[in-house]
């Protein structure tokens, strides 16, 4: 035997007369290294049924034979081969959002923005085609329609859609669009906006819609229940709801898109991790739970601040003097209005704003939303920076403009930190 033939040794230094039950004896014939590679892999053996779907930290899967991955690979027999097709905790993930969201078929994504991205290739546009949007969509929304689909052809046009008859107009201008997309919450304002309105005219028109849900989530409302065609969300905010994981999904109502967004889904390449997959899936299970706190506080922080004299304004649709809390009140799961609100200081300029967001103890100024903990974003700072302060003005983001995504936890602290930070103010 040459030293590079070492023979191989158990772990109390024996060499094995037979192979351990659950290791194919082939490894004992090989030398060290190569057992430590190949050593407790592919056990085979009984059926097993975890509890909670484990975590498939695998690129690759293997068939029972060529033939089975050949299948797999060909699409006529389901199974996993690859980790940009599918992953098996993805899956499970991707089926919980399709059940949440009353939908056909989901596909997740890295990130909320890959999520829309993919959504809007979805619909297939040609050069020529217009996409209608709301003009107060998040702001790399409106970044991603200019900067990527405006120079391929696509032609981005904006209304208001709270204004009905603007919308009405912008949906009759030629070429009437081949999509909407809208909000049900806008961001920062807390508009809302009639789905029921919107979808029935955009469909009488020929046009898809597309509703980006993340400030909702499907406990809040159901787009594809309502008859929208293509529901997206940044599974990092609400979804995953402990700011530790990053992913988005689409989810479609049409059986017959299934196909295009599974392709889409592989050459995007913007796959999901296993390892974010698992944590977004474990957060789906506390979804309702988190969001029925974070709606009652949300409603006693707006009631707060709009009693409060140094505070302008408050954007919440919980309030009975909200412009859409009709529209939310029918709309919305019975009670709920939502986690997300805003709120003016009155008089407040860029460094007051500063000076206040650095007095704050508990809220935390974060870029993002829906975790468990209170969080605070200064649009001109952050979502909506890339504006001009004109535009913003025309939008109604004033410089004294606070998001604040409401938490679970106890109210009386939410209030008692706004509370001193505005004494300070």
């Amino acid at each position: 035997m040459t030293p590079q033939q070492e023979a191989p040794i158990t772990e109390d230094g024996v060499e094995p007369t037979q192979p351990p039950p659950t290791q194919h004896a082939a490894l004992n014939t090989q030398h060290f290294a190569t057992t430590a590679v190949h050593a407790g892999e592919r056990l085979g053996g009984p059926a097993i049924m975890p509890t909670s779907t484990p975590i498939y930290a695998s690129s690759t899967f293997l068939g029972e034979d060529a033939a089975a991955l050949d299948a797999v690979l060909g699409g006529t027999q389901k199974g996993y081969v690859y980790g940009r097709y599918a992953n098996p905790t993805v899956v499970a993930l991707e089926a919980a959002l399709t059940a949440l969201e009353g939908g056909v078929a989901t596909a997740a994504f890295g990130s909320g923005m890959a999520a829309l991205h993919a959504a809007l290739l979805l619909v297939e546009m040609q050069p020529g085609d217009v996409v209608l949007a709301a003009r107060d969509l998040y702001g790399a929304s409106h970044a991603l329609l200019n900067t990527l689909f405006a120079p391929n052809g696509i032609i981005p046009r904006f209304v208001d859609c709270n204004d009905a008859a603007a919308y009405s107009a912008a949906l009759q201008e030629e070429p009437h669009p081949r999509a909407v997309l809208v909000e049900p919450i806008s961001n920062p304002l807390i508009r809302v906006l009639d789905m029921a309105g919107i979808i029935e005219q955009a469909h009488a028109v020929g046009a898809l819609v597309i509703v980006d849900n993340t400030f909702a989530t499907p406990y809040l409302y159901q787009p594809l229940v309502g008859g929208a065609d293509i529901v997206m969300h940044s599974a990092t905010k609400y979804f995953g709801g402990h700011g530790d994981a990053m992913g988005g999904s689409v989810t479609v109502r049409d059986p017959a898109r299934e196909a295009t967004l599974r392709s889409l889904s592989k050459l995007l390449g913007a796959v999901l991790s296993p390892f974010e997959a698992h944590l977004v899936h474990r957060g789906l299970k506390t979804l309702a739970l988190r969001l029925e706190r974070q709606c009652a506080n949300a409603l006693a922080v707006a009631q707060w601040l709009a009693a409060q004299p140094t505070v302008a304004a408050v954007h919440y649709p919980g309030l009975p003097d909200h412009t859409g809390h009709a529209v939310a009140t029918r709309q919305f799961r019975p009670g709920a209005y939502g986690g997300m609100l805003a709120f003016e200081i009155r008089a407040a300029d860029r460094a007051a704003m500063f000076g206040f967001i650095d007095r704050l103890r508990l809220l935390i100024p974060a870029t993002t939303l829906g975790d468990v903990y209170s969080q605070v974003s200064y649009p001109i700072m952050s979502s909506h920076r890339d504006w001009s302060p004109a535009l913003r003005r025309r939008a109604g983001i004033s410089d004294g403009l606070l998001r604040v995504s409401v938490g679970i936890e106890a109210v009386e602290d939410i209030i008692g930190d706004l509370e001193q930070a505005l004494r300070a103010a």
